[in-house]
């Protein structure tokens, strides 16, 4: 079965508010305690897509992952990195579905002028690690019992990719929609 990849639009916060949802109320992979409204979750992604992408994979036209970028600062000085967040229907996982997403991702970030790509995972979590890994990420922080979730406390872990070189004055950050 065919995966495409497109842009996600506002449209999209109910499909995949539902891919979302189970991993807030059953899951410490999201650090939500409630899952959000629709209209929230389209104003997440409205907001996104001022700066940075949003995609959804799709197979016969029903939403079945979707993936983004964030800033991963605030501060000015950190414009050309971001945190990458991806999540796929229960169902469909380990089926490449993610590693189409991140791909896809990772090539318009490229585009973008962003050179640093991080995932914030809670830990242990050996899938999202080994996911990671493989896509070339490597961790580089350890945060301990950082975040309560289910009745227990977790670790977070930090890993970070280069996703280009770092020259010594870097081209400015290109807003998703001038792409």
């Amino acid at each position: 079965m065919e995966t495409s990849i497109r842009m996600a639009a506002a449209e999209d916060a109910r499909a995949l508010l539902a891919i979302y949802a189970p991993y807030v109320e059953q899951t410490a992979i999201s650090f939500e305690y409630e899952v959000p409204t629709v209209a929230e979750f389209a104003g997440r992604i409205q907001k996104t897509l001022e700066r940075y992408p949003y995609l959804v994979a799709e197979r016969d036209g029903t939403p079945v992952g979707y993936a983004y970028a964030s800033a991963f600062h605030g501060r000015a000085a950190y414009s050309w990195s971001v945190e990458c967040s991806v999540y796929v229907e229960q169902g469909c996982r380990q089926g490449g579905v993610g590693r189409r997403l991140y791909q896809s991702l990772e090539g318009l970030l490229v585009r973008q002028n962003i050179l640093n790509a991080y995932a914030c995972i809670a830990y242990p979590n050996p899938a999202s690690i080994a996911f990671h890994e493989r896509m070339g990420y490597r961790t580089i922080g350890h945060f301990t019992q950082c975040g309560y979730k289910l009745g227990r406390w977790w670790d977070m872990v930090w890993m970070e990719k280069m996703l280009a070189g770092h020259p010594e004055r870097p081209e400015p950050l290109l807003p998703i929609g001038t792409l």
